[in-house]
């Protein structure tokens, strides 16, 4: 059986889901990965960008996090016309988009040419995200989400893997080469993933069950009546369920909180790493490996154990206060590269798979049209964390001269985020 199908019903389904799980998680996850690196590969250009432009710590934080403004914008008009049209059309043209837009920083000189780019980057990824997790529920029941979504999202920590490394290179190898700085090639480099699998979604992805030629007819229609019978459980189903049910305003302030954590690692980890002591650059992205590691295996590991034990809230509190404590581990021990290491290692593992086990809780409450608004404004709200984080911290830094009072507030928040959970009532949830 393919790892996070989750227990098999009968042969026949758990072949099925199989398949299903074979075709659509390699190639989303290439996806993900790729929104992700073009998202927060910021925080390696800032190595070289910030000095070679005299932009500020607030300045870089600002341009960081300005990219959710046009994030928050779109992000539920994009997820309503997804559901409308269909995710291949739409994805395609989020990716394409966004490539185009993300090499263009190439051409950044001033702050306000980075804070338009990085706002028109947010707008183009627009309900990439939440987009993909609405169309897992159109091929997944809930009971098999956790470690579905958790395969998905291990794109955070592997692009981290893959892409520190790779970002690492490209600042040490390809500064100068025909006239460009190397902060300048790691944003053109990296877009051609995006863009290769944008034209790529085009050919490979089916929007519905029904339009999966790679499917037998008989596997069809077991697949479509699981999804009914698990539909039928959840009541909301017009799009102004997802926008007015209290229960979505409650997880976007949970999701808020847990964001804040993500983007401290994703923004911040380079910088935090070499404020333990490593100067190079190349070593700096292959000390990233380990942080992100440690997240792909925590993710995988717990959310099997989450659909395992039909229990969901738990499994995200835990990791969420984990991921806290190793910030805080981090902070304190922050000039000792091993310590600090060992803390991002925990903050890591923590964020990203609170995050995995956080989508669970939407998608048990919400279907239909109640899902494409709901999570869209879900993502939307959450990620405004996104901007604040890496503006206050980049403002605290100028400031202070030091990330420690920045880091403490991500601790803080994603604790205060993995309590809220706990008020809402586990018979909704674990399914």
């Amino acid at each position: 059986m393919i790892p996070g199908t989750g227990p098999p019903d009968n042969a026949a389904e758990s072949r099925a889901y199989a398949r299903v799980t074979q075709r659509l998680i390699p190639f989303l996850f290439c996806c993900y990965g790729a929104a992700y690196l073009d998202r927060v590969n910021i925080g390696f250009a800032k190595l070289q960008m910030l000095s070679a432009l005299r932009f500020s710590e607030t300045v870089y934080g600002l341009g960081a996090g300005i990219f959710f403004i046009g994030y928050f914008l779109f992000e539920i008009p994009s997820n309503i016309i997804l559901h409308r049209v269909g995710a291949r059309r739409w994805i395609a043209r989020v990716m394409l988009t966004w490539a185009m837009i993300s090499a263009a920083m190439v051409f950044v000189r001033t702050p306000a040419a980075f804070y338009i780019l990085r706002f028109l980057l947010g707008v183009a990824e627009a309900g990439f995200f939440p987009g993909i997790i609405l169309y897992l529920t159109y091929w997944y029941p809930a009971p098999r989400r956790a470690a579905i979504i958790a395969l998905f999202m291990t794109a955070i920590p592997i692009a981290g893997v893959i892409g520190g490394p790779l970002s690492g290179w490209i600042l040490h190898a390809m500064t100068g080469v025909q006239g460009l700085a190397g902060w300048q090639w790691l944003f053109l480099i990296e877009a051609l993933p995006s863009l290769a699998l944008g034209v790529a979604v085009l050919v490979y992805l089916d929007d519905r069950i029904g339009a999966a030629h790679w499917l037998t007819a008989g596997e069809k229609d077991l697949l479509a009546r699981r999804l009914a019978e698990d539909n039928s459980q959840v009541p909301s189903h017009s799009l102004v369920d997802g926008l007015t049910n209290p229960r979505v305003w409650l997880l976007a302030a949970i999701y808020f909180c847990l964001i804040c954590g993500l983007y401290g690692a994703g923004f911040w980890m380079p910088t935090l790493i070499q404020r333990s002591g490593v100067a190079s650059p190349l070593a700096i992205g292959m000390l990233t490996v380990v942080p992100n590691a440690a997240g792909a295996v925590a993710m995988v590991a717990i959310s099997r154990r989450s659909d395992s034990a039909r229990e969901r809230r738990w499994h995200l509190v835990i990791p969420a206060i984990v991921g806290a404590a190793g910030w805080l581990l981090t902070v304190r021990y922050g000039a000792h590269s091993a310590a600090a290491l060992l803390g991002m290692s925990l903050a890591m593992a923590g964020v990203t798979t609170s995050l995995s086990q956080f989508w669970c809780l939407p998608t048990a409450i919400l279907a239909g049209a109640a899902a494409a608004t709901g999570i869209a404004l879900i993502n939307s709200i959450g990620n405004l964390a996104g901007f604040l984080s890496p503006w206050v911290i980049g403002w605290i830094i100028d400031r202070t001269r030091s990330t420690d009072l920045g880091v403490y507030a991500l601790a803080a928040t994603m604790s205060i985020g993995s309590l809220l959970v706990l008020t809402i009532p586990g018979r909704i949830v674990n399914r």
